[in-house]
């Protein structure tokens, strides 16, 4: 392992792996294959970044995203590594010259989209070519109960069969154990170890609170505490997402809308503005994230309910992975997970597919309505135990408030059977309350021993009160009916008085003000901090890369306290490599001599 503790400290300028980054490594190195669960910002990269430069011949990366390929190339560039990628970007004589540079042995590692990688030529190339390994990034693409199946990547099982003898390794910071089953079943990886990092963030804050004005909410959250922040802001529809990101320009926001449905050059620069532009904010669908590698994300914020714990994690994880203080903060109310319903009722997947997406659905709700520690259920969907409550999510930080909802959920569940399990959230109220509207003479609800006997609860309670049932599994909402509520199996030991009820007491509870971006230390010299981060924005825009590719905060913080005035100090800052203290050194010297003169 020498040799690769020598590149990660030449090339990437890192002292020590993390582990188990040098036991994945080991065994890549080795020709062994290996399948890589870690948790986004981890370092996954570096775990076949390394063997790659170790092993004789090119390592070939199956990255998803044509988008993100040219910067972790030009990253990889910066570093001395000689880098490239085939996809559709390119003109064919550009192509050639990449076909034939990997032909001739000088090409390191070698980025392909999914699709390219099946054609015949591509495999004809590859064939002739020296090949150290191949990485499938983004692993989970593969899994068709997956939140982000791609079709191409079934036909990956190539690999196994074509190149037998070329170590492959699969990564993914995404996949529960039916996933985790799914790829290795797929991609021919039964004898490949399996690395299983963990998947806490211990440095997110999870914040889930009920949507009631989307937009102020939003607002006040961004004000408060993230006025000039990176961040992501996740819609679930395409005209919400322009509708977001032309509102928050009006209200002085630096925001980009991002979907499918935009032309392909308007994605590509919205996504290059978010890397290389500072405090840049994304209003997307779900088309946007997948590799996103920007370090310094402060917030990720969900303004619809995500379909499901897996999204939810991969969305969220994109905050903070640079390991600073982030926020992952989501609004959601009935209506959303409705319009989800609506939408998995009406997609052409298999009835055991809906199955699972509804199971799925359900426990993303569940995490939503749960009073106890967030991070210790989201660890737990995943297989994942954490012996304490975390300390760092809302219900943690400011414990929910409950009340006994026993008699409240039967009378709810009692209306809802005696209309015949026909009618919506809104009309099961007004039976509640007594209401007397043209509705309820028309099916003579007024009529019913149980109209009226819930005017004790106000209609927000009681629409709290059907949201908490419905999320816990005691009703369904019948899309067929257009959101009727139906009883389940569950509520019958409720009706019987076999079981108590408690439900989250709903408040507006005014949100305490944060600052998850972590303070430069008091005795920082701002001055000098401001200098240098002006140097690396200049050689960033030089370069046309992000400013975290030239050096990352932590990096320069590190100047700040060090103050290094000659090369051999400066080599001696994280994330200082041979090549970027050749590149760099001299200019962030003299940054630090002029400043101290």
């Amino acid at each position: 392992m020498s040799s690769a503790h020598d590149i990660l400290q030449s090339v990437f300028g890192f002292s020590t792996f993390r582990p188990p980054q040098d036991q994945i490594i080991e065994s890549v190195v080795a020709g062994d294959d290996a399948l890589v669960l870690m948790p986004t910002g981890g370092g996954k990269s570096l775990c076949y970044q390394i063997p790659a430069l170790v092993r004789e011949g090119c390592g070939v990366v199956i990255s998803p995203l044509i988008a993100l390929m040219q910067d972790q190339v030009s990253a990889m560039k910066l570093l001395g590594v000689r880098a490239s990628f085939l996809n559709s970007t390119l003109s064919a004589s550009e192509a050639r010259a990449i076909e034939q540079a990997l032909l001739a042995g000088e090409l390191d590692l070698l980025y392909i989209a999914p699709e390219r990688f099946t054609q015949p030529n591509t495999l004809k190339l590859l064939r002739q070519a020296s090949i150290s390994l191949f990485a499938i990034d983004e692993a989970h693409c593969v899994s068709q109960w997956g939140h982000d199946f791609r079709a191409d990547y079934l036909q990956l099982s190539l690999l196994h069969e074509l190149f037998p003898e070329v170590p492959r390794i699969a990564l993914t910071a995404t996949a529960d154990a039916r996933t985790r089953e799914e790829i290795i079943s797929r991609l021919q990886l039964e004898h490949a170890g399996q690395f299983l990092a963990g998947f806490d963030r211990p440095n997110i804050c999870y914040r889930i609170a009920l949507k009631h004005n989307a937009k102020n909410q939003l607002l006040k959250f961004l004000k408060d505490e993230h006025p000039t922040d990176a961040g992501i802001v996740y819609c679930l529809s395409r005209k919400k997402t322009e509708d977001i990101a032309y509102w928050l320009q009006s209200e002085g926001f630096n925001a980009l809308p991002y979907h499918a449905g935009l032309a392909s050059e308007t994605r590509a620069e919205h996504q290059r503005r978010f890397l290389r532009d500072e405090g840049v904010i994304i209003v997307a669908t779900i088309a946007f994230g997948m590799g996103i590698d920007k370090p310094d994300v402060r917030y990720v914020a969900h303004l619809d309910l995500p379909k499901t714990i897996e999204s939810y994690y991969q969305e969220t994880g994109r905050a903070g992975r640079d390991g600073e203080p982030a926020d992952a903060w989501m609004i959601y109310g009935l209506q959303d997970v409705i319009k989800l319903r609506q939408m998995m009722e009406g997609s052409g997947g298999s009835e055991e597919h809906k199955r699972a997406e509804q199971h799925r659905l359900n426990a993303m709700l569940g995490l939503c309505e749960i009073t106890t520690c967030r991070r210790q259920a989201l660890l737990a969907y995943f297989g994942e135990g954490l012996a304490q409550p975390c300390g760092n999510c809302d219900c943690c930080l400011e414990p929910a408030q409950t009340w006994d909802g026993t008699e409240a959920a039967r009378k709810a569940l009692s209306v809802a059977y005696r209309t015949e399990q026909r009618f919506g959230v809104n009309h099961l109220i007004d039976v509640l309350r007594g209401a007397e509207t043209d509705k309820i003479f028309q099916f003579d609800h007024h009529r019913l021993a149980s109209h009226g006997i819930g005017q004790d609860l106000d209609n927000n309670q009681w629409r709290s009160v059907y949201r908490q049932l419905v999320a816990r599994g005691y009703l369904s909402v019948d899309l067929e009916r257009f959101g009727a509520l139906k009883l389940e199996e569950a509520c019958r030991p409720l009706l019987r008085g076999e079981e108590t009820i408690q439900f989250r007491l709903d408040v507006k509870k005014k949100p305490a003000k944060r600052q998850t971006k972590t303070p430069l230390a008091a005795d920082l010299d701002i001055a000098l901090w401001e200098a240098l981060r002006e140097c690396r924005r200049e050689f960033a825009e030089d370069q046309g890369v992000p400013p975290y590719v030239i050096f990352h905060d932590t990096s320069l913080q590190q100047m700040c306290v060090e103050l290094p005035r000659d090369m051999n100090a400066f080599a001696l800052v994280s994330g200082v490599g041979e090549r970027k203290l050749e590149k760099y050194g001299p200019a962030f010297i003299r940054v630090i001599s002029d400043h101290l003169a």
